[in-house]
């Protein structure tokens, strides 16, 4: 390998940035957009050895540039993939997936090339329309597909949802050997070794980040190895760190001891979809986010290519099934669902919904026969008339949570009763204020009733909040995200309390009832708050099952100086 040139750029309160570019195999690129000074990533994990985005650039007969960069990266990169090639003659582009880190820069792409074509998986795609808000050509692909960019250059692309994010491919070129994974098989370190030479000074990033980003979706990664198993790779051209070469075998085999390990006891949940249909696989996916928030397994079955020995041996072990509704035409989806039928028991929680293509399986009378056979029904049917809307992801995320919460409940009784009881009491001597956390974020709006809540900085002014991973709340609670801190009073703080911390069926408005007025962030005020407080987020620590999240502040008012702040005192300090 020789590497081909290096830029270099030193961003005030950024860190350093370099970009190499090495060429891995014939007519093939690695550019390594390398952030020596990163310490945290998606948010919640430390760094110790910064990071890198990794993109590739292959050259047959017809031209595919693999993923982009970071947003932080995009002059230097957009200098270098310029200075390597004129991007009007890139034909494709390859979006492994749609995670900012690595696509941050699709839309400076297709103004460099407006003639590209993007490709990647369908919820990808769609992802990027509502993103990008400009049209571009586009080529959808599925697992096992191939497009040959000529040279020899045959691209097979194999699907790999979860991994760690729900519209993830990767892509295997025939000639050189190379399996393009993004974030699959990567680690989060940064130095000049294009690969893994240096098995022992990367070994433990390399665990750490499957701990952080792979471990929790084990079953997934146990499926995407199984695709790849047949293939003859040379080198596995990671997202992130170095490219790995020497210890390939090793490497995929740890990831598939640590995942077999992980999924021998694990509370996990069957979705089944049709993935040309309707929008059934974009549906399961925020589902199955729903269920992993709250450490619940998910497995994704296609009921238009499933066997039915592994429709049986899936239900069997799965502690829930939920299933989007194929189309009453497909045989295949139909025997599908009759062997489901057959698998079920009354240990298992069920969920359906609707998959919006126009001819779906009836949700009803599907229903009544799972109910007859006495499977408790985790949430009611959901029904998808039009193209999901963010209101209607949210509402199958809140849904995955509800089934996920049900499914865990006894280990939660099990955790409360865990803990030490004159330390549980001790900690419940810690007494805090009561709150209301309210946001807006485009048509989403939703609430929190809240106690663990402080001021933590004077200079910015800052207040940090612990926000539970089951709450719905959760995934508007992002870096760069606005709410309202609303501060309940002394004398009159019951009717809020018992209002917003009520249990809310998937979707429901959480303000009906109660009078609000916006706040300049868009975010609602409760009329009835003592004081409120607007707020940015600007950091999330992981705190095990919760995050820290910590605000700066900058507008806010007190409605009564006279009045007290309620005061939250509890007996027990190992659960509200």
């Amino acid at each position: 390998m020789v590497a081909l040139t290096e830029n270099t750029q030193a961003i005030a309160n950024i860190g350093r940035l370099t970009v190499q570019t090495v060429e891995i195999a014939p007519e093939t690129t690695a550019i390594r957009c390398l952030d020596w000074d990163r310490d945290r990533f998606d948010i919640e994990f430390g760094l110790r050895n910064g990071t890198t985005y990794n993109s590739f650039l292959i050259q047959g007969e017809k031209k595919a540039l693999v993923d982009t960069s970071h947003r932080k990266f995009e002059q230097l990169y957009l200098e270098i993939v310029t200075g390597i090639i004129d991007p009007n003659t890139i034909d494709y582009l390859i979006v492994s997936h749609t995670e900012p880190d690595h696509s941050g820069l699709v839309r400076d792409i297709l103004q460099l090339a407006p003639a590209i074509t993007v490709v990647g998986a369908k919820v990808a795609i769609q992802f990027l329309e509502n993103l990008i808000h400009q049209p571009f050509k586009s080529l959808l692909v599925k697992s096992g597909e191939t497009l040959d960019l000529g040279n020899g250059h045959k691209l097979e692309f194999i699907s790999a949802p979860n991994l760690h994010w729900p519209d993830t491919i990767l892509t295997y070129d025939h000639k050189t050997g190379i399996l393009y994974t993004c974030d699959v098989f990567g680690m989060h370190y940064c130095d000049d070794h294009t690969c893994d030479e240096n098995f022992s000074a990367i070994e433990e990033d390399f665990k750490y980040y499957y701990d952080c980003l792979m471990g929790p979706n084990a079953r997934s990664v146990l499926a995407a190895l199984k695709r790849i198993e047949n293939l003859s790779i040379n080198t596995v051209a990671t997202g992130h760190g170095p490219l790995l070469q020497h210890h390939i075998s090793e490497w995929l085999g740890r990831y598939q001891n640590w995942s077999l390990e992980q999924t021998k006891t694990e509370t996990f949940v069957a979705l089944f979809y049709a993935e040309d249909y309707g929008y059934s696989e974009k549906l399961v996916h925020s589902l199955g986010h729903g269920c992993t928030k709250i450490g619940v397994g998910v497995e994704l079955i296609d009921l238009n290519n499933a066997q039915a020995q592994e429709v049986r041996e899936i239900v069997t072990q799965a502690s829930g099934i939920v299933i989007a509704m194929p189309s009453q035409y497909s045989q295949t989806a139909q025997a599908a669902l009759s062997t489901i039928l057959a698998a079920v028991h009354q240990k298992q929680a069920i969920g359906l919904l609707e998959s919006g293509g126009g001819e779906d399986e009836p949700v009803y009378p599907l229903r009544n026969k799972f109910q007859e056979l006495g499977l408790v029904e985790a949430f009611p049917p959901i029904l998808i008339k039009e193209a999901p809307t963010q209101a209607i992801e949210q509402l199958c995320e809140e849904a995955g949570t509800d089934l996920a919460q049900w499914l865990t409940r006894d280990r939660t009784i099990k955790q409360i009763k865990s803990i030490n009881t004159d330390l549980e009491k001790a900690l419940g001597r810690i007494s805090t204020g009561l709150y209301i956390i309210t946001t807006k974020k485009g048509e989403i709006q939703s609430a929190m009733f809240a106690s663990w809540v402080t001021q933590a900085s004077l200079d910015p002014l800052g207040v940090a909040i612990a926000v539970s991973k089951e709450r719905a709340i959760e995934s508007l609670m992002q870096l760069g995200d606005r709410f309202v801190l609303n501060v309940l009073a002394e004398d009159n703080y019951q009717g809020l309390m018992k209002h917003f911390l009520k249990r809310f069926a998937p979707g429901a408005d959480r303000f009906a009832g109660i009078k609000t007025y916006p706040a300049s962030n868009g975010s609602p005020i409760l009329a009835e708050a003592l004081a409120y407080i607007e707020c940015e987020i600007t950091s999330r620590m992981d705190c095990g099952d919760h995050w820290i999240i910590y605000s700066t502040v900058d507008t806010g008012r007190v409605a009564n100086v006279n009045a007290l702040t309620a005061v939250h005192h509890r007996k027990v300090g190992n659960h509200y």
